[in-house]
């Protein structure tokens, strides 16, 4: 216990809100050796952090290593540009996320181009980033300890946000020294349509720990889940005969969305005969992967896999219809053919299912009032569809249920919060206060790194960049 230098883990995190996930963990060892490792490596979705895509506030090739939780663009979107930077670490991962991957960066390498093609902007990386970054993927099985230096052993633990999705437990250990252990929760759900999820381990709910958790719906109750809205709504669309869109993120929700329109036809309210459409490709492929996976049966009946020919049919009958499409916010996808098509049309419903961005389609679609201008790609449309958000399908946890998660751990030292609009993080920090025994509470974002002890907290120190 002598050494002067004691352990610690300085950690930020470098997305001030939602996307663009990624953390940054700078460990001293007594020994005075550094280890850095980043936690998740997301695309920025909210207009007003979009420059932050083009750059890191690290040396990406003094990155020892990467972990990921899971398959979401706002998770994975710039893990080639690190490669491009000179990144030459492992990123671990579950096995299922890793075999999802290759479609992720794939995609997102298609979409950035053309997004960055458009703004007149220097494309953000090239293809073979992508190629280089799935060669150093490595998918580890859940609940099992995995030793990725001397002193760090990772283990991936269950989680129903998302098929493959993780909580990640990092246990940091030195000789004659108390050891660190940081539970990073990822974009968290207890539950899921598709898998059962397994209890945490009581080792790890025994562990003295600081979890890093988020807070996307830090600030809502379950009680404010409206579970019969989504039924309701496309039933009475149905009723009048309109063209319904229901945008759905490519993995998880589109998949989510299938099943439950099957579930309405197999207890009767939906008639089979109304045409099902499902159209965007990362949708098909991830679809496609997911029907070789032992989960229950989710394609509804009459259903048909859009490509573009279809889709230009579509535009040209006004019989009643569900379309299912990317991308989920609207931005990308055939979303961007479907919605300034329909959203003009009274005899339309537009459907979001999931979370809506600052500066995506669907957030700006959400505060135009009825019969006002709005503005898509170019196009000036008045919206006269009727256009709706519901939020039974959230693959993230509420309130209660992230406290739920947090009372599991018997020793817990620090919760440090993450992954939320800022006065969400807030209102989730002092309820943590109000309901938890815990030492420290912090909100994460790119001002401070915290100091992280065997203990808990032991400072902050300001980022200055």
């Amino acid at each position: 216990m002598g050494n002067k230098c004691k352990m610690y883990v300085d950690i930020m995190a470098c997305n001030p809100e939602v996307t663009g996930s990624c953390f940054l963990c700078v460990l001293k060892l007594p020994d005075r050796q550094t280890i850095k490792f980043i936690v998740d490596c997301g695309l920025f979705q909210e207009e007003e952090y979009f420059c932050f895509n083009n750059d890191f506030p690290f040396e990406c090739d003094n990155i020892d290593f990467m972990l990921l939780t899971h398959n979401h663009v706002d998770h994975t979107g710039r893990i080639p540009l690190l490669y491009k930077k000179g990144f030459r670490g492992k990123i671990y991962t579950s096995k299922t996320t890793k075999s999802l991957l290759p479609l992720a960066l794939n995609d997102s390498y298609k979409v950035l181009s053309e997004i960055y093609k458009r703004k007149n902007l220097k494309r953000l990386y090239e293809e073979k980033d992508v190629d280089m970054a799935l060669e150093y993927v490595e998918g580890i099985e859940f609940n099992k300890k995995t030793n990725v230096t001397p002193n760090i052993d990772i283990t991936f633990l269950e989680n129903g946000h998302l098929f493959g999705a993780a909580m990640i437990l990092v246990e940091i250990s030195y000789p004659d020294q108390q050891p660190i252990n940081l539970l990073f929760t990822g974009d968290y759900n207890n539950k899921n349509y598709f898998f059962e999820i397994g209890d945490i381990p009581k080792e790890v709910k025994d562990l003295r720990l600081s979890v890093i958790i988020e807070s996307t719906y830090g600030d809502m109750s379950v009680k404010e889940v409206n579970n019969d809205f989504f039924q309701k709504k496309v039933i009475q669309a149905v009723s009048e005969r309109k063209t319904i869109i229901l945008p759905a993120f490519s993995l998880g929700r589109s998949q989510e969305v299938l099943l439950e329109i099957k579930n309405l036809q197999d207890s009767n309210v939906l008639d089979k005969n109304i045409p099902i459409y499902f159209d965007g490709k990362l949708a098909h492929a991830y679809t496609r992967i997911l029907l070789n996976f032992e989960i229950k049966e989710f394609l509804p009946s009459n259903l048909t896999f859009v490509d573009s020919e279809i889709r230009e049919t579509l535009l040209n009958t006004e019989d009643t219809k569900i379309i299912v499409t990317t991308s989920g916010m609207g931005t990308y996808g055939p979303a961007q053919v479907y919605i300034p098509y329909f959203i003009s049309k009274k005899q339309s419903l537009i459907l979001f299912t999931g979370y809506t961005a600052d500066g995506t389609l669907g957030q700006e679609l959400k505060e135009a009032k009825q019969g006002d201008f709005v503005k898509i790609g170019g196009l000036v449309c008045k919206k006269n569809a009727d256009v709706a958000y519901c939020n039974q399908f959230s693959a993230h946890a509420k309130q209660e249920e992230l406290i739920e998660l947090l009372n599991k751990f018997n020793n817990l030292r620090s919760v440090l919060i993450n992954h939320g609009e800022k006065h969400k993080k807030q209102i989730f920090a002092e309820k943590v206060l109000e309901t938890i025994n815990v030492h420290n509470v912090a909100i994460l974002d790119r001002e401070y790194f915290f100091r992280i002890g065997s203990f808990g907290i032991i400072k902050s120190l300001s980022t200055k960049f």
